[in-house]
């Protein structure tokens, strides 16, 4: 089984591997990656308007979680906002990415949180097993 632990610079090199595995919409740059994209995340996650969060087995990164948590006027507090979850394929089905998401709920918990939320649509049914319910559909528009 995995041990969960907060995310370090030191794991820069497994998560962009494992995150290279995950995008299917996006391309991940390495240079964009390493000059700003995961030294802000460490920073957001260091001061708590993030969770970074990664799973280990055998000395060896195998999945990570990153959430962002967003004041709000509607909810009456902070959301958090699950953006990321990937397992490596080797290990996946055996309750690496649930043991993240049990972690994620109880930094939510611990910082009062009013919900954790999860845009979806491939892993419905595994956040539903974890206590999640659908409460809207999630829109995106782009600049580009």
């Amino acid at each position: 089984m995995a041990t969960v632990r907060e995310a370090t610079p030191s794991d820069a090199d497994d998560i962009y591997r494992l995150l290279s595995g995950f995008v299917t919409s996006y391309r991940p740059d390495r240079a964009v990656f390493d000059g700003a994209t995961f030294p802000r995340i460490i920073a957001a996650a260091a001061e708590g308007s993030a969770e970074f969060l990664v799973a280990e087995q055998d000395s060896c990164v195998v999945g990570y979680l990153l959430a962002l948590r967003l004041p709000t006027l509607f909810a009456g507090g902070t959301i958090l906002e699950l953006l990321e979850l990937t397992v490596a394929e080797p290990v996946r089905g055996r309750g690496t990415g649930s043991a993240l998401i049990r972690a994620v709920q109880a930094k939510a918990r611990e910082a009062k949180d009013v919900e954790v939320t999860v845009p979806t649509r491939r892993a419905a049914d595994f956040y539903r097993a974890l206590g999640f319910h659908e409460t809207a559909v999630h829109l995106t528009w782009s600049p580009t």
